[in-house]
């Protein structure tokens, strides 16, 4: 970040306390949830076929604001959700913002059949940008055949790659899109590369620790590629609003529908049916993630407080994990994105791999009669800030091991038993010989070097920062007031734990992460109509690699 004045430092303290607390009493994590296949009432569900509505309704904002929306949804209650661990927990209403985030894999045929409940005589569609896309029924449009009110229209196209992409309104999209109609499509690949493992690298997991049959990534790697495997993926949809558009097109349905009903009761009525909204000029106040803003994208996915809105935005990970980032820019505006504690590695951009093409390795070659084929190196940057401009996606790898920090992130300090907790380095410099261990995939040239011999109170030596006292900063153990991961990370902060134990009302002790915020560099779009913190901002967490990471919590 660049050099913040007093008043923003300040904020930004506030923000991690405040997002400690808001934290507090339970696991929350994000993945990459939705639905492979949604039908009729007592229609059956078959993979790639989706029927979708287009209708009206109400999202919430942290400022308690209900803001007239419009979104895509399911048409029936029969829908398979993904991954399948959220059979039970997932819902699929009518209209959500963002839309139903539709799961495929490439080569499949995909069916998209569009029912539009939208108020008026207002038409309907969706485009799929990246597609060959067949359209039935409906009537011509100017990117794509258009519902009717109360009609339907069908769209068929083959899930030809892999990758993350939108979809969104073909109809008005100045005004519809700004309304809520938009969502992703994710498509999986149709092998796995030979060096992805059949299960993500969750220690905790492979230790027994929570289920291990509980595999939460849609797939091993994100594309046909060996350099695309990945441990645990996230989806964010990025999305400007602005309310005054939204109020005028509340106004308006409401003097649509009040007519209407004028208009049966008496007869003669002349009534309005259509919208006739101005888009311009635009000034959005609010900026969400995932259809929420800052706190409620911390709250899990399918949370029943959030009706209308069923994603979040809330990554936790594990040191050493790869984790899959999958971004699309759905709104007006450019979003430049930070997250904290490392660049982004970007894999593809608009599902399209970023390839070395003068890689000396790649090709074919046959060697004693076998042949083998050799894929071009991935060519992506690595980005400080992920720029997403409108209407783009990307996929990228995100990765956090402490590597090179210069101090001890498991608190290893004389004061504390390090004997207990030996680093020998595998060959890469990691401590990878003891999965069970606290300090597994501990980057082994910073064991013992402590952050401050102590590390509360007043500048001390030994160490390049002076942490703030737990007890003023934050009270919880999501965050815990330490620079230390692991179940014990308080008591090697300060001794005794000055902090209260875990309970009912706290996470439990073993938790005990690294929070790192993940921002929009935009400075108003941390804001929820212009109060800050807010917009798109959420927190990254950095569990220990024992605790067991349950995303359907």
């Amino acid at each position: 970040m660049t050099r913040l004045n007093t008043r923003t430092r300040s904020a930004l303290i506030a923000v991690l306390a405040l997002a400690a607390g808001l934290l507090l009493g339970t696991t929350l994590q994000a993945a990459t949830t939705g639905i492979t296949a949604a039908a009729p009432a007592g229609g059956v569900a078959s993979p790639g076929n989706f029927n979708l509505t287009a209708a009206a309704s109400y999202i919430s904002q942290p400022d308690g604001t209900a803001i007239y929306s419009w979104g895509y949804g399911c048409a029936g209650t029969t829908v398979t959700f993904a991954p399948a661990a959220f059979a039970t927990l997932g819902f699929c209403p009518t209209m959500q913002v963002p839309g139903p985030t539709l799961i495929v894999t490439e080569g499949q045929p995909v069916t998209v059949t569009l029912t539009n409940n939208l108020p008026g005589a207002t038409n309907a569609s969706i485009v799929f940008p990246g597609f060959k896309v067949t359209a039935s029924g409906g009537v011509p449009g100017l990117l794509t055949s258009e519902a009717t009110p109360g009609t339907s229209v069908t769209y068929t196209f083959v899930a030809t790659s892999p990758g993350t992409r939108g979809y969104y309104s073909g109809t008005q999209t100045d005004f519809q899109v700004e309304m809520g109609l938009y969502g992703a499509i994710v498509v999986l690949p149709s092998h796995v590369p030979a060096n992805c493992t059949a299960i993500g690298s969750d220690v905790a997991q492979k230790l027994g620790i929570g289920n291990p049959g509980d595999d939460l990534r849609l797939a091993p790697a994100a594309y046909d590629h060996p350099e695309t495997c990945y441990d645990r993926e996230y989806l964010f949809q990025w999305m400007e609003l602005d309310s005054r558009i939204h109020r005028q097109a509340e106004e308006q349905a409401q003097k649509i529908t009040s007519c209407a009903l004028a208009n049966n009761q008496a007869g003669g009525v002349a009534c309005p049916t259509t919208f006739d909204v101005r888009t311009e000029p635009y000034r959005p106040n609010y900026y969400l993630i995932n259809g929420r803003s800052m706190p409620d994208d911390m709250d899990p996915d399918y949370a029943p407080n959030y009706p209308h809105q069923p994603y979040n935005g809330n990554p936790h990970m594990h040191p050493g994990d790869l984790v899959l980032v999958r971004t699309i820019g759905q709104g007006r505006w450019r979003h430049p994105f930070h997250q904290h504690g490392n660049h982004v590695r970007i894999l593809a951009r608009d599902a399209n791999l970023l390839l070395s093409q003068n890689d000396p390795l790649a090709g074919t070659t046959t060697v004693g009669g076998v042949t083998t084929t050799t894929a071009a190196r991935l060519a992506g940057r690595m980005e400080f800030t992920t720029d997403t401009y409108p209407g783009q996606a990307y996929d990228g790898i995100f990765y956090w091991s402490g590597k090179g920090l210069g101090w001890d992130i498991y608190g290893h300090t004389p004061n504390y038993a390090a004997a207990n907790q030996t680093c020998t380095p595998d060959a890469n410099g990691y401590y990878t010989s003891n999965p069970s261990a606290p300090n597994y995939y501990e980057w082994c040239a910073d064991h013992n070097h402590p952050l401050e011999p102590n590390p509360v109170g007043q500048i001390g030596a030994g160490g390049p920062a002076t942490q703030f006292d737990p007890l003023i900063a934050t009270n919880g153990l999501w965050y815990n007031g330490t620079p230390y991961l692991g179940p014990d990370a308080v008591v090697r902060n300060r001794g005794v734990t000055p902090l209260p134990p875990g309970g009912a009302l706290q996470n439990p002790l073993e938790e005990s992460g690294i929070a790192f915020m993940w921002h929009s560099h935009n400075e108003r779009e941390i804001t929820t109509n212009d109060v800050f913190p807010g917009g798109m901002l959420m927190m990254m967490l950095v569990d220990p690699p024992t605790w067991f990471i349950d995303e359907t919590l």
